[in-house]
């Protein structure tokens, strides 16, 4: 295997990288060698800059510092860090949803009229499942209510659950939840709390440190899931939708805008603009404007029109190395600092829309939701500008690209299954578990790390699982590797799953008339959409009779890279499922901290972490997690059946 080949498995970054390597262009990949060797105290997570005194570094080999200046060992030291990284990637995920949330207040309060409710079933379903009454009310006022009940969820003073946690697990886990004391009463307030607990001289017990981060977790989930919520009611819960991914769907004839971020609240009103400012396009000699993604920007525009996906994280650069990409919108989160650098080589602008969110040398559109197709209009004349600039002998782009069909939101996947078994739709899915068809729902999330070969682990584990008769469903920028490589369509269906499998989504893509046949893998949004699957899992669960620990659930991060990701591996562990991460976090400077999280946690909660950089090794695991869950399932109601006899 070659240097480049080494870095990726999507032919298109390869074939970007080679010509970025031509050109003299630097990459995440080029900066990720510079900064070898990479500090084994900071990879250990044994490293301590939380107060002044240090840093401090404790040597897990006995041969150096055991104790910090304070006095804090190992185990206090990685797991403050570990739990602050927790905090930090609910704060990016709740943040999101409070921004949501804000402009479907502001819309309801006449501020935001570029905006208006798409789907008011939604708003219904949501409110009655948060215990409010919708009837006799108009969509605006049971909007409003829900609205102001997620906002409450942030910053509600008195010692009462998050709703959104309550009202979308078990009542098993409820309970659980109360009685290790991680039940978050607000959003906020728990971001705090880990940080305050995790400073100098509070919390030294590791025990103590990590319920506390699971506390934070929690709160994550619930952030998560009430900003997939309003989102859906903002803009339309997602329904299937044939696209296009990888690089190969820029386009050299027109005016490309490349949306790249997180939050659709700008991308969904620049693609409706672009589509009215065609002509202005045109008459700057352009065939007319096209809008592609990048990261969770793009599964939110995927997932609602349709726009084509470009790429994921840490692949970002080399779309504008193609030299067609004639302005990069970037709102927040997973956003490299290092694309103005190269934009710089071509005509490309980088515009940052958030005012706490920005860039220097970049151009800056201050978004506001009052005035959204004025900040739209705006960005979109900036590409338009930008485009009469292009250097044509400065084109590149790769002829790869891929068919995907996505926007499986949980309430899309119910009317397929609905086709099985009208009554009760999640039969379907639980009647191919326990009668074996299938081996179990296998959920891939999380990022692209340059630790790891880009794409590699995600596909790889994908089919695996697949050809073991796993059910596959997607988010994130694992969504993105699917989406890109070809196995968002039936086609991957023929070429890599199992018998069981195969005969499943055939028997549904059947039922439900689904025009070209069910993909192998199921689109279902971007990383704060992960909801969407423990939505599926409680499902499961209660038809079952059972909890999502005991279903064969499992959960995979193959490429983890941001506190996003650690804070939704906190969350999926403490729910119930087993978590594979395939990217080492820095736990392993403590080998208690490294048995709670791998092995305490499991008889707490039922959920464990799996650390495997090795993908097929990943994979293994990961069957053998839901074999195992099968066998005790299945012992269990063996059990129960015989004692019924004996009765």
């Amino acid at each position: 295997m070659g240097r480049l080949e080494g870095r990726t498995v999507d032919p298109a970054a390869l074939e970007m990288l080679k010509h970025a390597e031509e050109q003299g262009l630097e990459t995440a990949w080029d900066r990720c060698r510079a900064q070898e060797p990479l500090c084994g105290f900071g990879n250990l997570g044994v490293c301590c800059r939380i107060c002044l005194q240090g840093p401090c570094r404790i040597d897990p080999f006995g041969e150096g510092a055991t104790r910090g200046i304070c006095g804090a060992q190992d185990y206090s030291i990685v797991a403050r860090n570990l739990i602050r990284s927790i905090a930090g990637g609910t704060a990016a995920h709740s943040d999101h949803g409070r921004h949501v949330a804000l402009t479907l207040l502001a819309h309801l309060d006449g501020h935001a009229p570029d905006y208006r409710i798409a789907d008011p079933a939604k708003a219904e379903a949501v409110a009655r499942r948060i215990g409010l009454d919708p009837a006799g009310k108009t969509p605006q006022e049971i909007t409003r209510e829900v609205t102001l009940a997620a906002l409450r969820d942030f910053s509600r003073l008195e010692e009462e659950p998050c709703t959104w946690v309550t009202s979308t697990v078990t009542p098993g886990m409820t309970e659980k939840f109360e009685e290790c004391a991680i039940m978050p009463s607000n959003i906020n307030g728990a971001i705090a709390e880990v940080m305050h607990r995790s400073t100098m001289g509070v919390d030294a017990d590791p025990v103590n440190l990590i319920f506390g981060g699971l506390k934070s977790a929690l709160a994550d989930y619930a952030g998560c899931h009430l900003s997939t919520d309003l989102t859906d009611i903002l803009f339309g819960t997602p329904r299937p939708v044939r696209s296009y991914a990888n690089l190969g769907v820029i386009d050299p004839e027109k005016v490309n805008i490349t949306v790249h971020g997180h939050i659709p609240l700008l991308s969904e009103i620049v693609v409706d603009v672009a589509r009215e400012m065609e002509d202005e396009a045109r008459a700057a000699g352009a065939a007319g404007i096209n809008v592609v993604g990048i990261c969770c920007t793009a599964n939110e525009v995927l997932m609602r029109k349709g726009i084509p996906l470009a790429t994921n994280f840490i692949a970002q650069e080399l779309a504008i190395m193609t030299g067609a990409v004639d302005a990069i919108i970037v709102d927040l989160q997973c956003i490299m600092p290092a694309l103005k650098t190269l934009c710089e080589c071509f005509h490309t602008r980088l515009i940052t829309t958030i005012p706490f969110s920005k860039i220097p040398g970049a151009y800056h559109v201050d978004f506001r939701e009052e005035k959204a197709k004025e900040s739209a209009r705006r960005i979109v004349k900036l590409a338009i500008e930008a485009y009469r600039e292009r250097d044509p002998a400065k084109v590149h782009v790769p002829q790869v690209k891929n068919e995907v069909v996505a926007g499986f939101s949980l309430e899309a996947m119910l009317e397929i299954f609905a086709s099985v078994n009208r009554e009760k739709p999640i039969r379907a899915l639980v009647d191919a578990i326990e009668e074996g068809e299938i081996r179990g729902i296998a959920l891939f999330a999380g990022c692209t790390n340059t630790k790891a070969r880009h794409d590699d682990g995600h596909l790889t584990i994908a089919r695996e699982l697949a050809r073991n008769d796993v059910f596959i469903v997607a988010t994130g920028c694992a969504a993105g590797a699917m989406a890109k490589a070809g196995y968002m369509t039936s086609g991957a269906v023929k070429e890599f799953a199992g018998p069981g499998l195969t005969r499943f989504l055939e028997r549904l893509g059947k039922a439900s008339g689904f025009e070209g046949g069910l993909p192998l893998a199921f689109h279902m949004g971007s990383c704060v959409d992960n909801s969407r699957p423990v939505d599926l899992a409680v499902l499961i669960a209660k038809e079952m009779g059972s909890d999502v620990a005991d279903i064969p659930f499992v959960a995979t991060a193959p490429e983890a890279m941001h506190e996003k990701a650690v804070s939704i591996g906190a969350w999926a562990v403490t729910l119930g499922f087993p978590t594979h991460v395939g990217v080492i976090p820095p736990v392993y400077g403590s080998s208690l901290v490294t048995e709670v999280v791998t092995k305490i946690a499991e008889d707490v909660f039922g959920g464990y972490f799996i650390l495997e950089t090795d993908p097929l090794k990943a994979a293994q695991k990961l069957i053998e997690a839901l074999n195992y869950r099968n066998w005790r399932r299945k012992y269990s109601r063996a059990s129960l059946d015989e004692a019924m006899v004996a009765e």
